[in-house]
């Protein structure tokens, strides 16, 4: 008995052991647990510092592109002798901030404004022939007093761009002739090809040839007319077109003064630049060549079919 009661005595006293020492070990644990709990993870610390620096990575690499170099301040710099209907003055600015007087002939320093058809570009292509008539085509100048003209491919004629450019073109027999481009040449006409009025092509080659390789470049003419200004048939305070004729080199851009400041207009195939709601209809015109040159216009009364003459011109390039 007395061996019973001693071995029930040592496992009672091992269970309180061992209950002692698993309280022991939880105890201490529940402790470990609350520490670390307790201490920084560095981890942690590190993840939003990197992605801070992200961050602050992809800002300054956006930044450039978003950030745009305000506009400088243009005033005109010099008048032109103007017919009693118009005046124009020529406008170069500059890329600083406020702008000074300078060569009234000074194009704009920005990207050249050409379309597809560029000056000191030569083009390939081939010469055909068509009746001209009285000159009038695509472009909507009207009868022309000159038949040497032509009706430009309609990939380069690029929504009315080429219209009054002049073009030196050559043939493969050494002859040349300049043309003025009033008409488009709709496909099958190839880019580079150019439909000469016939009058135009007979200075190249026979008419029984009926098509020639060429070779043609734009060119700025040496000429002692002005350009005009006409708006077209309906145009009113609330709707107009308006055009440019007679321009020595191609028109990259036509704008019109609005109470919010100049409005570039949008261009139609038939030549035309559209004011739809009637904005700047029968106020000052800004024109661009696309050199960068700008004339502005004023005095230009707002009648409908009525060419009205400015008494200025681009500059020769």
């Amino acid at each position: 008995m007395t061996t019973a009661r001693q071995a029930a005595r040592q496992r009672r006293r091992r269970r309180r052991l061992m209950l002692a020492s698993t309280v022991a070990v939880t105890a201490a644990g529940v402790l470990a647990y609350l520490v670390m709990g307790l201490l920084p993870d560095r981890r942690e610390e590190a993840g939003p510092t990197a992605a801070s620096t992200v961050a602050t990575t992809q800002v300054r690499a956006t930044t450039p592109s978003d950030t745009r170099t305000p506009t400088a301040s243009e005033t005109p710099t010099a008048s032109s002798s103007s017919s009693p209907t118009a005046t124009a003055s020529t406008q170069s600015p500059r890329p600083s901030a406020t702008s000074t007087p300078q060569s009234p002939r000074t194009a704009s320093p920005t990207v050249s404004s050409a379309g597809r058809i560029r000056p000191g570009s030569t083009y390939t292509g081939v010469a055909t022939a068509y009746e001209a008539e009285d000159g009038d085509g695509a472009c909507l100048f009207g009868p022309s007093p000159d038949l040497m003209i032509a009706a430009m491919n309609t990939t380069d004629y690029e929504t009315s761009r080429a219209c009054g450019a002049y073009v030196l073109v050559r043939a493969a027999n050494g002859k040349s002739i300049t043309v003025r481009i009033t008409n488009e040449c709709p496909l099958p006409c190839a880019p580079g090809q150019l439909d000469l009025s016939q009058q135009a092509f007979a200075k190249l080659a026979d008419l029984k040839v009926g098509r020639i390789p060429i070779t043609w470049q734009l060119v700025s003419p040496n000429t002692s007319e002005t350009m005009s200004i006409r708006y077209k048939t309906g145009s009113n305070p609330y709707w107009c077109g308006i055009q440019s004729i007679g321009h020595r080199n191609p028109v990259a851009r036509l704008e019109v003064k609005t109470d919010g400041g100049w409005r570039q207009l949008p261009r139609t195939e038939y030549n035309y630049f559209i004011s739809a709601d009637g904005s700047g209809c029968g106020k000052a015109i800004r024109i661009t060549d696309i050199y960068g040159e700008r004339l502005t216009i004023t005095g230009i009364a707002l009648r409908p079919n009525v060419v009205q003459p400015t008494g200025v011109q681009f500059a020769r390039h």
